[in-house]
């Protein structure tokens, strides 16, 4: 899972505590596991727009009442 000092996203910090991996979500949203990996570790980078309607298909999956603006600066 995360190594201790590792630093996290909003997203990284969400499917942690949920107990998902960033393959999972991969696979789940199927999007890119590379893109995953960036979009949970760096909170400073912004995917494209269908990037995050597919992130956040699979983020609903868990909570449904999840928002776009909780997980990203947009």
């Amino acid at each position: 899972m995360w190594g201790l000092g590792k630093p996290q996203s909003k997203v990284g910090k969400f499917i942690a505590k949920h107990g998902y991996s960033i393959q999972e979500l991969s696979k789940v949203s199927k999007v890119n596991r590379n893109t995953v990996g960036k979009i949970c570790s760096d909170s400073t980078y912004l995917p494209t727009a269908n990037t995050i309607k597919k992130i956040m298909e699979a983020i609903r999956q868990l909570d449904p009442n999840a928002k776009t603006e909780d997980f990203f600066d947009i």
